[in-house]
């Protein structure tokens, strides 16, 4: 089964038009939104085309596809406009050996941990920049952002395909990887 794993759109139709484009021609089962869909945030700016009905239609267009954890610009008023359910605060995905906890970021992260073993994985969006970092007990990732990169990040998404994370820019080019 072939991943695709996206955080932070944030409203944005163009960003979003991008990464539904990639995820068909990535020939992805399924995609995993870590929050941030609808709203752009208190402290960011408006993204390119801010349009969050196109986003509704483009993603509830692929609903069968989705699952989603509530990020912190996410809402109940949200889920009232998004056919697949958003509001979990995490999810966790059993890989075989190991265990994906699936969050924003916003609750759980690098500081503030949930129950993890040795080797399992902490993926989270939130913070907007991509990232990989291998711990001691754990592994932390961050997919970075589709609409508003942080730190000098491309728009970015990652997938994950037979042990492989991959991460890369909404144009389909890979500019980091890590394999289980």
């Amino acid at each position: 089964m072939k991943w695709m794993i996206a955080s932070d759109i944030h409203g944005s139709a163009y960003h979003c038009e991008k990464l539904v484009k990639r995820f068909c021609e990535e020939k992805a089962d399924r995609l995993l939104l870590l929050g941030d869909i609808l709203y752009h945030g208190p402290r960011n700016g408006l993204p390119a085309d801010y349009n969050t009905m196109k986003v509704c239609e483009m993603l509830n267009g692929i609903k069968d596809c989705v699952l989603c954890v509530r990020g912190n610009c996410d809402a109940e008023i949200d889920q009232m406009v998004l056919d697949f359910p958003i509001m979990a605060d995490y999810s966790v995905i059993d890989i075989g050996s190991r265990m994906i906890f699936a969050t924003h970021g916003h609750l759980f992260n690098r500081d503030i941990l949930p129950n993890l073993k040795k080797g399992d994985i902490l993926l989270n969006g939130h913070f907007h920049v991509p990232d990989c970092v291998v711990y001691d007990d754990y592994i932390y990732m961050n997919p970075g952002s589709v609409s508003i990169p942080k730190e000098n990040s491309p728009n970015s998404f990652m997938t994950f395909e037979n042990n492989n994370f991959a991460w890369k820019n909404l144009e389909g080019e890979t500019f980091k990887s890590f394999s289980l």
